[in-house]
């Protein structure tokens, strides 16, 4: 309970201090066609979830001396992903030129992977996870409050599977330090995430499912189903605009849960629906561990199904202006 008040304390401060800092150095997010919010609200708050987390990784590097290795390799790969995610708060930068530097954050942390148990598949899943839920949580930061309380119900979820280990305790810290941010950004965002936010989160749950496919290898499809909601959305949204030969890479509004907050009207109601069907997806993870292996595969299928439905269902046109084709 200490570690998690340490984490959510220092988020909460952090969070205040850069609100203040955005308010001064005009860090602000405005409302505009490709945007799902109204009012105009700074950004970057996510770097108070770094820093809480880099702290937690060197006082973990004291408990863990065996393990120096591996922590230093994630939290040099969490730092470059939340560097150039700063960076592109304050000045944007090419799409390109974020990618490299987030592929090199995931070849940090594969290679760390790599020396702490020898296993190139398990490297190769790190790299591959580091890339597909950076850019994930950056796509599905969009809404009040989403980014932010998925990220803390996949950690809260990890915690429980991972247990009293190493990454157990970075899955707590992380939960915790996301609960710390939360009252900023829900139910009405004082601050947002900013890329050096949604990035990291992306970063540092890609580690946590490594962690746990590396510690329960035959559990490893149950321990993406709290990740189908947004990587369904994300996927299916991403595919959509490229058969549209739409410049997909450009900012847009045509994710499921935008189209969603902006039918509604608020933002409250889309998230708090995406929180129950990951907190649905959670509990079936965790009763799902106890019965045999066999049939994780079929339930992980199934559950990614039920979710492809929910993103297929057929909406009304709601007057989303579509970029012209090149």
């Amino acid at each position: 309970m200490a570690w998690m008040l340490l984490h959510l304390v220092l988020a909460a401060m952090g969070t205040w201090l850069a609100r203040g800092y955005a308010l001064r150095r005009s860090l602000i997010d405005l409302p505009g066609e490709r945007r799902s919010h109204s009012i105009a609200t700074p950004r970057g708050g996510g770097i108070a979830i770094v820093a809480a987390m880099l702290i937690g990784c060197v006082l973990l590097v004291w408990q863990w001396p065996g393990e120096q290795q591996l922590l230093v390799c994630f939290a040099v790969g969490l730092a470059l992903v939340a560097a150039v995610g700063w960076i592109d708060d304050h000045r944007p930068l090419p799409p390109w030129s974020r990618l490299v530097v987030q592929a090199l954050a995931a070849c940090v942390f594969a290679w760390g992977v790599y020396s702490s148990n020898g296993l190139w598949l398990h490297a190769l899943l790190a790299f591959a996870l580091v890339m597909v839920l950076v850019n994930v949580w950056n796509f599905m930061d969009g809404i009040d409050g989403l980014a932010a309380s998925q990220a803390a119900l996949v950690a809260g979820g990890l915690a429980l599977v991972l247990g009293p280990s190493l990454w157990g305790w970075i899955a707590m810290a992380l939960a915790a330090a996301v609960c710390g941010f939360l009252p900023f950004n829900f139910p009405k965002a004082r601050i947002f995430l900013g890329d050096v936010g949604s990035g990291a989160l992306g970063y540092m749950l890609a580690a946590l499912v490594v962690a746990g496919v590396t510690s329960r290898p035959a559990a490893w499809p149950l321990l993406m189903l709290p990740l189908a909601a947004f990587l369904v959305d994300a996927s299916f949204t991403l595919l959509t605009r490229i058969l549209r030969r739409e410049r997909w890479w450009t900012p847009h509004i045509q994710h499921a849960y935008q189209r969603w907050a902006r039918r509604q009207g608020r933002h409250v109601g889309v998230t708090l629906a995406y929180a129950l069907f990951s907190l649905t997806a959670l509990l079936l993870m965790l009763c799902a561990l106890r019965w045999r292996p066999s049939g994780a595969i079929w339930i992980c299928l199934a559950w990614y199904a039920i979710a492809s439905w929910a993103w297929l269902i057929p909406l009304k046109d709601d007057g989303v202006n579509k970029e012209a084709s090149p």
